[in-house]
């Protein structure tokens, strides 16, 4: 205990065994207080109201001594009276308006009555009771007069106003006893104590009309047994020396703590009165008839202080310093042996009520306190600790005795502090969390503008709590400012967890949102760096509860679930674009399909959307955008080329055949054929048509153009995509695109999507030409060129509808899709030139001196192509020339030729005697070195020797003409 506390002795006794009689006491003077210098207020740090003398002075009526014998008496049943009074409501007096009489100092005793609002009348009513009941009792102490007994015995209803004064009057009384004696003894009563049964019906009559209390009445007779009996009991029934008749609790309490309520100033009520320690050794007077001794003094002190604090508004702050010191006191007494029940129930009565109250406030110190009422706090703070600390000890000795308590309470200062910062904080959090919701009541994009006025409050919750709080909190826990910062921390953290819950996406308000986030984590991170220092490793624990907002993660999760849905967009508008394109082109200036216009206006708009996004955008994110960019890409792509192959237009190759034009079997055939296209109808068909030319193209090539267009539609937007992520200035480093770009001349987001277009183009190029060549154009080209003769079938025809065609491609086709496209029907035309004169069965025969006008016509569907360059011409032309030289040689080079190729390929070496020569097999690839190349222009070759090689080497059929 600090010094303050050594006078507690004198706090309690007020004045403890010093003498008052005549002599000076404490700056009396025959009970007249005149100098006080009170040892109580400056034990309880309470100041002094006046230096001089006292003032306080009373009516004094004629004759009347206020120094006599009995004013210990007189105080003692002054203060029975108005407790009962004031404090149950069921006091013994009456009230009276005083009369104005001649000023003179105050007695202690006469302070205590004016204290207690004793009115003259009733005071003398009370003084001569007692003179009556001490007459002829000399030695008789005070402690063993029942006061209520003595006031019923000796108050006649003709000293009260009317007979309803006097019931009134007479009731209280009753009830009194009936509270000491029935209700709260302080030694428990049988129900079946036959006292006890008759002081209740006595009572109970007395509630209908005023009883007889004459002498010569027998139920007052009755009474008086009854409460004589009742008061001098004993525990163990042996005889007693004490009178129990107001010593029972909780009524002993209340008595006692309305005589110390008599304490304060009635005009200013927060004010202790200089002269407490004259009235607080008249209230020890009292111990002896309430029970009562100095721990039990020193709770209900403790109280009283309290309490007083509490009703005044809480404006004087020494009265709860006073307070606690005498808890102080209270906290001695309770580690003291010998506590009995009594005691232990008034203290933690008291003790709960305190601590609630107190942790009332500090559970919720940021409603109850500002800047200008900080101090309260400091000194709440060591009240509610200590209550809570000895509660806990009452808790213990409870447990001890086999009695369970009720509640459990931890002693621990550091546990409770931590506790009152987190409560408060999430108090205050969710204040301002709900007046931001008030103050918006609207849609989700209103929620995270609250999120982010949420995030600024509790910015400047922290900021104040750090300014105002933290210094005083750290005098009880050095890790206050950590844990507040923590419980914020925690709070903030909870709200974003449960709006970022039902967010499938990011978008500019979510990415606000956690930027704002982000920035409160760091003053808050902040707070808890500064107290590293002060608390060592408790900083380290404390820390550890402070789970990371994680907004980058949380950013990149969202955003990848924003790509995930602009990727779901795309693969929808490709599914609906593989049940409804049909490859019409969009319009006449416009000649590609709807669906690739869309899927590239829907990409183009996430590219533009993800950088519209306020984020750091790294490389890493760029990549991964552009990869899901680019799957779809690709499957469009598939999906465009998925348009057959060349092999669905090349026509079966006729099984090999000998020529033998001039059998008379052939001549019969002709002349008896009934059906089937002849020779001379064909070629009156290419007369008509060569003299009105018009294209060929079917409209299923047309769509195969808007195919091929569609690609470089899609190659044109790629460039512009990756030009767009390439050189976007929100990207924040590049060097993962630079370690690509090491091996390298040129980078694409886009490479493997580049890389399907070029086949697909290539693929689809060639589709669209065979179609032209071997479907559209194949009643001009494979089936009537060369038909009978080549004399009476030239190529002339052919090319000048194959013109038509190719002006109907460059009308169609885009420029950059041109060159392609255009290579290709060169190539089919080659193919089919090299069908006509390799696999042109059964109507096709060709002699050697047909070579020159081949040739020339050859010549002739070469310069078709002359927007071609002339290299490229050439190359695909090499072969197609190759076969056309083998029709000019002889038919003996022809089958030497050939019996040597094939020798060669089928590893033979050299034909034996007797031996023939093997079949080559069809390859398709023709080549003047290829034997299945030699062996077809043989078989097309109008020749005796060829027809005989045939025959006597493979007994190839003869050819039906």
């Amino acid at each position: 205990m600090s010094s303050s506390h050594d006078h507690h002795g004198n706090v309690v006794d007020g004045g403890g065994n010093e003498s008052h009689g005549s002599g000076s006491i404490n700056g009396r003077v025959n009970g007249v207080v005149m100098t006080p210098t009170s040892k109580v207020k400056k034990a309880l740090g309470l100041k002094m109201l006046k230096k001089s003398p006292s003032r306080r002075m009373s009516f004094i009526p004629t004759g009347y001594n206020g120094g006599g014998g009995m004013s210990g008496t007189s105080s003692f049943v002054s203060q029975g009276h108005c407790s009962i009074n004031t404090g149950s409501g069921i006091g013994m007096g009456f009230s009276s308006a005083q009369n104005p009489w001649p000023r003179r100092p105050l007695t202690s005793a006469e302070l205590m009555r004016q204290q207690m609002r004793v009115t003259e009348q009733s005071d003398h009513r009370l003084r001569k009771t007692l003179t009556r009941t001490l007459a002829g009792q000399t030695g008789k102490r005070s402690e063993t007069i029942i006061l209520p007994l003595e006031l019923l015995r000796h108050l006649k209803p003709s000293e009260f106003n009317d007979p309803h004064e006097y019931h009134a009057w007479q009731k209280r009384q009753l009830k009194i006893l009936e509270t000491g004696l029935i209700l709260y003894p302080s030694i428990p009563i049988d129900k079946a104590n036959s006292f006890m049964i008759r002081l209740r019906d006595i009572i109970r009559a007395g509630e209908l009309k005023a009883i007889d209390t004459s002498k010569n009445s027998d139920m007052m007779r009755t009474l008086c047994n009854s409460i004589v009996s009742l008061c001098w009991r004993s525990s163990n029934g042996a005889p007693t020396t004490v009178c129990h008749w107001a010593d029972g609790y909780p009524l002993n309490v209340h008595i006692y703590t309305a005589l110390l309520r008599s304490i304060f100033s009635t005009r200013d009520e927060t004010l202790v009165l200089d002269e407490v320690d004259e009235l607080l050794e008249l209230m020890k007077k009292t111990w002896s008839t309430l029970g009562f001794n100095k721990p039990m003094h020193n709770v209900c002190f403790a109280w009283v202080l309290f309490e007083q604090y509490v009703v005044t508004n809480q404006v004087e702050s020494d009265l709860l310093r006073a307070a606690f010191t005498m808890l102080s006191e209270v906290e001695n007494d309770v580690k003291k042996s010998n506590r009995d029940e009594t005691y232990m129930k008034i203290l933690s009565s008291m003790l709960v009520v305190m601590q609630n109250w107190a942790e009332k406030k500090l559970l919720n110190y940021h409603e109850y306190f500002s800047r200008g009422t900080i101090g309260g706090i400091d000194n709440l703070l060591p009240l509610g600790i200590l209550s809570t600390k000895i509660l806990a000890e009452c808790r213990r000795i409870e447990k001890e005795e086999g009695k369970k308590g009720d509640v459990k309470v931890s002693d621990s200062s550091g546990n409770r502090i931590d506790h009152y910062i987190r409560s408060s904080m999430k108090n205050a959090f969710a204040r301002i969390n709900d007046n931001v919701k008030n103050a918006t009541m609207g849609g989700r994009g209103e929620a995270y503008e609250n999120l982010l006025q949420l995030a600024k409050e509790t910015e400047d919750l922290a900021a104040q709590e750090r300014e105002l709080f933290s210094p005083i909190l750290k005098k009880w826990h050095t890790t206050a400012g950590s844990i507040a910062a923590v419980t914020l921390h925690q709070c903030y953290g909870e709200v974003l967890k449960q709006h970022l819950a039902g967010t499938k996406m990011l978008n500019s308000e979510i990415v606000g949102v956690l930027q704002r986030a982000a920035k409160l984590e760091k003053v808050l991170v902040q707070m808890v760096v500064e107290d590293f220092d002060e608390c060592g490793n408790g900083g380290k624990v404390i820390i550890r509860e402070m789970m990371p907002y994680e907004v980058d993660t949380v950013t990149i999760r969202l955003l990848g679930q924003w790509i995930d849905e602009r990727l779901k967009r795309g693969k929808k508008l490709l599914l609906s674009a593989k049940k409804t394109e049909t490859w019409n082109p969009k319009s006449k200036t416009e000649l590609y399909a709807h669906s690739a216009v869309e899927l590239m206006a829907l990409i183009k708009e996430t590219v533009n959307d993800f950088f519209e996004i306020p984020i750091g955008v790294t490389e890493d994110l760029i990549l991964d955008l552009a990869e899901g960019l680019e799957k779809i890409i690709e499957e469009y792509i598939i999906f465009v080329a998925s348009c057959g192959s060349k092999q669905n237009y090349l026509p079966a190759l006729p099984p090999l055949t000998r020529c033998n034009q001039d059998s008379m079997f052939s001549r019969f055939w002709k002349r008896a054929s009934p059906c089937g296209v002849r020779v001379e109808d064909m070629h009156q068909l290419m007369t008509t048509k060569y003299q009105h030319p018009s294209p060929s193209t079917s409209i299923g090539t047309q769509c195969l153009y808007v195919r091929l267009n569609t690609l470089h539609y899609l190659i044109t937007h790629i460039h512009s995509l990756d030009k767009t992520l390439a050189v976007s200035p929100r990207v924040l480093s590049r060097s993962r695109l630079s370690s690509r770009k090491q091996n390298v001349t040129s980078f694409s987001y886009f490479e493997q999507a580049n890389q399907s277009i070029q086949s697909a183009c290539e693929h689809v190029s060639e589709v669209a030409a065979y179609r032209l060549i071997f479907l559209d154009s194949s009643l001009v080209f494979y089936e009537s060129l060369y038909a009978g003769s080549v004399t009476s079938s030239r190529l002339r025809p052919t090319l000048r509808i194959l013109k038509e065609n190719l002006t109907v491609l460059t009308t169609i086709l885009t420029d950059q899709a041109q060159a392609l496209a255009m290579k290709e029907v060169m190539k089919a035309s080659f193919e089919a030139f090299l069908m006509v004169l390799l696999a042109g069965v059964p109507s096709r025969i060709f002699n050697r001196s047909d070579y020159e006008m081949i040739e020339e016509d050859f010549d002739s569907l070469k310069r078709v192509f002359c927007a071609i360059p002339e290299d490229v011409i050439q190359k695909e032309a090499e072969k197609a020339e190759g076969v056309i030289s083998l029709m000019g040689q002889s038919t003996e080079q022809l089958i030497e030729d050939f019996s040597i190729v094939t020798c060669e390929t089928s590893g033979i070496g050299f034909i034996g005697i007797g031996q023939k020569l093997p079949m080559p097999p069809t390859t398709g690839r023709w080549n003047r070195s290829d034997p299945n190349t030699i062996l077809r222009v043989l078989c097309h070759r109008n020749d005796r020797t060829a027809n005989l090689f045939l025959k006597k080497s493979f007994q190839l059929a003869k050819r039906n003409l």
